[in-house]
């Protein structure tokens, strides 16, 4: 039997997840430090993109990754976020959509496990 890679990804996400959390609390939590630039992590999404793991065709409807009619779905990021004169680049309004991206991310990422396990009882059953 060959291993299930869905649970190792989505704990890795999880991983991830915790640990930028903790970031945006960081840079939240210094939001009046002088000085003090704002961190964050490389989107997990970005850090899939680096690895070797390629899609395939199995079925002739399948849609092509490489096509002709294939073209790119992410939106560029502006850097609309202002420093301070005290050099903080801190915006909590940035920060807490992060944060609530973060969240979204986590509610997702159990859903597709909780679905995944449902799907693997249910296989087992019969």
């Amino acid at each position: 039997m060959n291993p299930i890679f869905l649970l190792n990804l989505a704990s890795r996400q999880l991983q991830h997840l915790a640990t930028r959390q903790a970031v945006i609390s960081g840079n939240i939590a210094n939001a009046n430090t002088p000085g003090y630039r704002a961190r964050d992590l490389t989107p997990f999404r970005d850090m899939l993109d680096k690895t070797t793991l390629t899609m395939a065709a199995t079925q002739a409807g399948h849609f092509e990754i490489d096509g002709p009619t294939a073209r790119p779905a992410r939106p560029t990021q502006a850097d609309g976020w202002d420093v301070v004169h005290s050099g903080n680049s801190v915006n909590l309004e940035e920060q807490l959509m992060k944060s609530g991206e973060i969240s979204r991310d986590q509610a997702l990422n159990t859903g597709i496990v909780k679905a995944f396990d449902r799907m693997l009882a249910l296989s087992v059953k019969a």
